[in-house]
């Protein structure tokens, strides 16, 4: 059985460089081309300003993500979503 993962991410901006992060981690899981039932979604607080450009892409101000979990919180529910 075939298995893949499609990830789709939303950040604070377009340079990590600069800090920027990821604020919604987004996975489907695919099994021999056709989509299972099992997802992964989350919403991250990433302790810090979301530039206007970003949040005029995905809509997420600082404000919507300050109550969501920070990064290491959900790392093991998705590193064991896409393993």
């Amino acid at each position: 059985m075939t298995r893949q993962v499609v990830l789709d991410t939303e950040t604070t901006g377009l340079n990590a460089k600069l800090g920027d992060r990821i604020i919604e981690i987004g996975c489907i899981e695919i099994l021999d081309r056709r989509i299972s039932e099992r997802v992964f979604h989350s919403y991250l607080n990433p302790e810090r300003e979301v530039e206007l450009g970003a949040t005029r892409v995905h809509g997420l101000t600082r404000e919507d993500l300050l109550a969501k979990p920070k990064f290491p919180e959900v790392a093991k529910a998705f590193l064991d979503f896409v393993a």
